[in-house]
């Protein structure tokens, strides 16, 4: 009998450990595309469509995954969860796709890796989270989605740094081959988790399918105003993610390699910060043993508040003819963005009834990446090409985030339905 894997502390840790990997990969992107734009022989706009297509991908078939994870099987009473088995084929499939981004030889073999690797990511992106929900006390979920989402910048940093170390000595194409090997292997290890029980599975609890599970995600509208900041956050946090290096490399003269290093370094310190200062800050606002729908209340505030802190630092930025001064801008406003990161997801889980908590991820997922980041990167990209200004281009980042806090803030009294 093969080994299984019960301990939740242990669980959490290969679940992280995935979602690192994850954003190694998606921001290794980001870091070498300079380089495969030059080679490939891409303008702006194509480059920006190259960046963001494993969107297609990954927003597409999200509400397929979504479906499947809320889904039981065996019994009449169905008591299964195939979570671990969508997650561990999701892993391998965008692992491989990663790999074969490298082979590309135009814009449409590169767009279809991408596009392969968004729908191995989504099955994992969509399900993890509801697994860490099951395992986690009810004071302690966003201390346990913190650590699970300081992957977030610690892998997007990464993903800059390594990206700009294996590219500036072996060629961009030898950066996505040595990312997509630790995927495979941490794909093996998913199937041996021992799935908690899924919580719409308590007694008396009822389980909402298709249409059903839709209609009540609608009429919770804290929730609908929680999907449209996350819409416009992902917009402004996808464009920047995108252009950063080549604005770096373009406007402020800096060789690609050093872009690359500095902003990994400035992303995984303020993502750091910023994610485990906002899961302290976060907590801290809360009042003394406070029933759920408070905390999902006040979590939903304090992610308003703080992204709120972050406009003018965007803004600045694009603004500073310096280098340096940019570093420190984008610092600030990363720092303000992390906040969020914990905190916003117990919302999506908490303003919801149980049974369709896979579908409210996963319909989060398909809007703010089809509304978001699917959209900046070439929107940014076609402005620079008409405007012949990527600076000019990137002003529209500021006010997606200002357009978040205020639907945050403006969500905070809105009705929440958390039954069926």
């Amino acid at each position: 009998m093969s080994a299984r894997i019960a301990r939740p502390a242990t669980i959490l840790g290969i679940l992280t450990a995935i979602n690192f990997v994850n954003y190694v990969d998606r921001y290794l992107v980001a870091a070498v595309s300079p380089k495969f734009q030059e080679e490939l022989g891409l303008s702006n706009a194509q480059t920006g469509f190259t960046i963001s297509a494993f969107m297609l991908g990954y927003f597409v078939t999200s509400p397929v995954f979504g479906w499947l994870g809320d889904k039981r099987f065996g019994g009449s009473g169905g008591t299964t969860s195939i979570r671990r088995w969508l997650m561990s084929l999701g892993v391998l499939l965008w692992s491989v796709a990663t790999v074969g981004s490298g082979l590309a030889h135009g814009a449409t073999s590169m767009v279809l890796a991408r596009v392969a690797v968004g729908i191995g990511e989504a099955s994992y992106a969509t399900l993890a989270p509801t697994i860490i929900d099951d395992l986690a006390p009810a004071a302690k979920k966003n201390r346990w989605l913190a650590i699970f989402y300081l992957a977030i910048p610690v892998g997007s940093a990464l993903g800059f740094l390594l990206g700009g170390f294996l590219e500036e000595r072996f060629g961009w194409r030898a950066a996505f081959f040595v990312a997509g090997g630790p995927g495979v292997l941490l794909a093996l290890l998913v199937p041996l988790i021992v799935e908690p029980a899924p919580k719409q599975h308590a007694p008396g609890a009822s389980q909402l399918r298709g249409l059903a599970a839709l209609g009540a995600l609608r009429r919770s509208a804290l929730y609908v105003a929680c999907v449209a900041g996350l819409c416009a956050y992902t917009f402004a946090l996808g464009g920047f993610s995108a252009w950063a290096p080549k604005f770096l490399y373009e406007v402020h003269a800096l060789k690609l390699s050093v872009a690359d290093f500095w902003f990994g370094v400035v992303t995984v310190l303020a993502g750091l910060t910023g994610t485990v200062a906002g899961a302290w800050l976060a907590d801290r606002a809360l009042p003394h043993d406070c029933d759920d729908e408070t905390r999902i209340r006040r979590y939903l505030r304090f992610c308003g508040l703080a992204t709120a802190v972050g406009v003018p630092a965007a803004a600045l930025t694009l603004y500073t003819p310096s280098a340096v001064t940019f570093f420190v801008a984008i610092f600030v406003c990363e720092v303000a963005l992390f906040a969020s990161t914990s905190p916003i997801n117990v919302v999506i889980l908490g303003s919801v009834p149980p049974s369709v908590r896979a579908m409210a991820m996963a319909v989060s997922i398909f809007m703010q990446h089809l509304l978001g980041d699917l959209g900046s990167p070439p929107l940014i990209g076609k402005i620079a090409d008409v405007a012949h200004s990527l600076r000019l281009g990137m002003w529209i980042l500021p006010v997606a985030i200002a357009i978040a806090a205020a639907l945050w803030l403006s969500g905070v009294r809105a009705r929440l339905v958390r039954a069926t």
